[in-house]
This record gives structure tokens, C-alpha cells and sequence, in this order.
């Protein structure tokens, strides 16, 4: 136990100390249409939008960081302050050190001393697949309600399992875990992956399951390749680093993802759009190409060391940049952002 909270820990610390991002970021690549008659005023551009039943202020989820250490409970009050006062929603990360460490709730479930619209739970699915069915309903149940969860996240880490010395490679039997998973939990799950994105393929077998939807978690942002590199240096593990370095840019780029995500599945499930979202354009072009929402998570991670205001002074500027490329597109409602001109090249 204590060496999964030292684990979160250095997670954090790197990500703030080190350069850990993948060396493109793909939402470069993608550009709107610029409306010169947009043909509406400015605060004629309404953000709500409803997703999973919930209604939000803008299309934007806190994307899951952090949980399981300490100075984890702070980081997610501060991020949960913002997303009540944004209205939007919020995941934490993986939440298995908790059920090993009751003593560990409370930098989870300090969230539910503010009002969030969408919350979401997280569980890694090389974890759950290692248990029984008995077990995996059980303890979802009780990562439901340690945060009074609206959706379950299964995520699909094992880029960074892979890469860590102490990874947990079991992949063999994940779709069926999350078929059962889907089907005979109360609360939806939905799949999400982290930083290395879904494939065509991949979306197509999860469409068969009763998942409600996919966080696409592309390539582009984090690379957790970097950050287990960095992790691997500090303890001069010359083979975990080199592992990290040669994957650091390993996988499927998020606005490539949320394409063939939407094809595989026939738009039928919600996209989450996580992957590189730095600001409110990238909001925009995530939402142009398809995706429901965009989560967020990096971007936010240093205000939220910082504190509260600091955080929402952050998701103040991303979603004021979003209404202002919605009015530079003449688009006034969430809905219409995915009949927008769009120039991005994707190569099957």
C-alpha cells in the first residue's frame, strides 16, 4: 500500500517538474473554418449541454488525475470547487489504493462536499480483471459510492503498466469483465483509455457491450511513457527508462480516436474527448469533430496545486475561449458544433 500512494505521489511530482508531454500535440492539426458573417452576437452562445442524464454549464469534465496519497485531497477539493462553480463535470483517478487503505477515502470523496452535476468513479481494468465476478461487483459498488458516483470509468492503462517495473500487464479477459461489468452494475460504466487512445477495432468490440460511452484518452498530451521514464531515472532503472523513452509518443492521436471511435460505433455512444485539451479552442475542435464532451486534465493540474481560485481562474479562460470560438463559428448552441467546416487530415 504505501508503495501504490508513493507511486501517485511521484506521478504528480513529475508531472509538475517534468516536460512529460508527447513531442506533437495533434490538436494542432486540426483547424476550423473561420464564419466572417457568424450572424450572432457573442452572448447569444449558450455552453450547456446535457450528457448521461446530467445537465452541465459547459461540455467539459475535470478529467481523473489523482487520489490515493495525501496531498491528493486538496488537489481534488480545489478542482472540485472549480466544477461546481462551472457547472461541469469531474473524474478522480483510480481509486483500488482506497478500498486497500479506507484511511485513503477522503482525498476521493472530498468532492462530495460540493455540488458537481457529473461525477465520475475509476478503477483500472488490469486490476478488476484479476478478481471475481463476486469481487468486481463488489468493490465497483463501493468506488460508486465512495464519491456518489453517476458513472464508473474502466480504464484501460496499460501503456503505463507496461512501462512501470511494478505494472499489472493482465489484459487477457478485460471485454468480457467489461461486458459483465456493463450489463449488472446499477450505475453506467463507461471505458476510458489513457493516453493512448481507441482504435476502430477496439471501438467496434466495446460497441457490442452495454457500455454508455468512451473517453477516447488519446495520444498527445501526457505521455505516461514520459512519466514512468522519469520514474525509472530516479532509481537508475536503466530498462524501465529506456522502455519509457522508446513509447513516450506511443499511440493513436485523440482527434484521430474520436473519429474512428464515432465510425466504429455509428455515433451511437458519447465521446469524451481527453487527450492534449489545452485551452478553449481545443474545446471547440473536439466537439467540431464529434466528440460529447472534453476532458481535461494536465492544463488544470498545476492551478490546482496552486489553490482554488487559481483553478477557477484556469477553467474561467478555457471557457471563455470556447464561447468565443463558438461566435467566431456563428455557432450558439453545443449541438450545432458538429455541423461545423472542419480541416483535418486523416489517413485511414
Amino acid at each position: 500500500m504505501r508503495q501504490t500512494e508513493e507511486r501517485k505521489r511521484e506521478h504528480i511530482l513529475i508531472s509538475l517538474k517534468e516536460n512529460v508531454m508527447a513531442h506533437h500535440n495533434f490538436w494542432d492539426d486540426v483547424k476550423l473554418v473561420h464564419n466572417a458573417l457568424p450572424e450572432i452576437n457573442e452572448d447569444d452562445v449558450d455552453l450547456s449541454t446535457k450528457l448521461f442524464g446530467k445537465k452541465l454549464g459547459a461540455p467539459i469534465v475535470i478529467a481523473g488525475m489523482t487520489g490515493g496519497y495525501t496531498r491528493a485531497k486538496k488537489i481534488n477539493e480545489n478542482l472540485a470547487a472549480a466544477a461546481e462553480k462551472f457547472q461541469i463535470g469531474m473524474g478522480v483517478g483510480s481509486q483500488r489504493s482506497a478500498l486497500e487503505n479506507p484511511d485513503l477515502k477522503n482525498t476521493y470523496n472530498v468532492i462530495n462536499n460540493y455540488d458537481i452535476p457529473l461525477k465520475i468513479a475509476n478503477i483500472g481494468a488490469s486490476q478488476i480483471v484479476a478478481w471475481d465476478k463476486k469481487k468486481i461487483l463488489e468493490n465497483t459498488e463501493k468506488i460508486v459510492d465512495m464519491i456518489n458516483a453517476d458513472i464508473l470509468a474502466v480504464c484501460l492503462n496499460f501503456l503505463q503498466e507496461v512501462v512501470q517495473p511494478e505494472g499489472e500487464t493482465h489484459a487477457k479477459g478485460c471485454l468480457k469483465t467489461i461486458d459483465m461489468l456493463s450489463q449488472e452494475l446499477s450505475t453506467p460504466v463507461i471505458v476510458k483509455e489513457s493516453g493512448a487512445g481507441i482504435s476502430y477495432r477496439v471501438a467496434k468490440s466495446l460497441a457490442k457491450t452495454s457500455i454508455a460511452g468512451i473517453d477516447v484518452g488519446g495520444a498527445g498530451g501526457t505521455s505516461f511513457a514520459a512519466v514512468e521514464y522519469y520514474r525509472a531515472k530516479m532509481r537508475n532503472d536503466y530498462l524501465h527508462m529506456r522502455g519509457g523513452k522508446t513509447f513516450w509518443d506511443w499511440g493513436i492521436p485523440t482527434p484521430r480516436s474520436i473519429l474512428e471511435v464515432g465510425r466504429a460505433t455509428n455515433w451511437r455512444l458519447p465521446i469524451i474527448a481527453t487527450g492534449g485539451i489545452r485551452n478553449g479552442l481545443d474545446v471547440a475542435k473536439s466537439l467540431a469533430l464529434g466528440a460529447s464532451l472534453a476532458g481535461i486534465a494536465h492544463a488544470l493540474l498545476k492551478p490546482a496545486i496552486k489553490g482554488k481560485e487559481f483553478t477557477v481562474s484556469e477553467l474561467n479562460i478555457i471557457i471563455k475561449e470556447l464561447q468565443m470560438a463558438m461566435f467566431l463559428l456563428g455557432i450558439d448552441k453545443i449541438k450545432k458544433m458538429a455541423t461545423v467546416e472542419v480541416e483535418y487530415e486523416y489517413k485511414e
